[in-house]
């Protein structure tokens, strides 16, 4: 559990903060195609192209077009953007209150593996809760994605602090096991909700 030397708190968005499905993806994209949405969801994958949208090294056109043809299906750019953005389903249960609450006792931040394109959705249709944060640090803007050691170096520099004073909250063990090793407390959030560590850290952080 993290200790209450800690001085910020860093989550990641996607199941932690903002709710994702990409099933709802495939469902859209299925439907503009009129094909099968079991076809699209087996062909879809986390692969080189998807990674480097990430990270901003190709914009949504290559990363469209890199999408049409592994997935074999003929749609536009507005119909695989309507099904991208369709993945963002909204506010993870509960973590806007317990963000408000932890904001009295902590800086918080936010760090996320995200493109151009997610960003320019959520920043918008979840304006009030990331309102909390005072920055979002997003793969595709400074050109590092978890699990990469130089993300969470680039990140802590930001912060201004040392990596140990820094609780880390995500739900992907492997970015977990990234931020560890760069010095980061960090919390693993299992089935989405944050809110059993935060609510523990912020009691602790009271009682020092």
């Amino acid at each position: 559990m993290p200790s209450s030397s800690a001085y910020a708190l860093l989550f990641d968005l996607g199941r932690v903060v903002i709710d994702i499905d990409f099933n709802r993806a495939f469902s859209r994209w299925a439907g503009h195609a009129r094909c099968d949405q079991k076809l699209i969801r087996e062909r879809f994958r986390h692969d080189t192209a998807y990674k480097r949208h990430e990270r901003g090294e190709i914009d949504s056109e290559e990363f469209f077009a890199n999408l049409r043809a592994s997935l074999g299906i003929d749609i536009s750019d507005a119909q695989l953007l309507d099904g991208w953005n369709s993945i963002l389903v909204g506010e993870m249960p509960g973590v806007s209150e317990l963000l408000a609450k932890a904001a009295g006792s902590f800086p918080l931040y936010a760090f996320t593996n995200s493109n151009r394109e997610h960003e320019q959705y959520w920043s918008k249709q979840f304006s009030g809760i990331l309102g909390n944060f005072k920055e979002v640090y997003v793969s595709s803007t400074i050109g590092l994605r978890k699990p990469e050691a130089e993300a969470y170096d680039y990140v802590v520099r930001a912060i201004g602090v040392s990596a140990d004073r820094i609780v880390f909250f995500d739900d992907t063990l492997e970015n977990i096991e990234g931020g560890r090793a760069r010095g980061l407390q960090a919390v693993h959030v299992k089935l989405g909700n944050p809110a059993d560590g935060l609510a523990v850290l912020i009691e602790r952080s009271r009682g020092s």
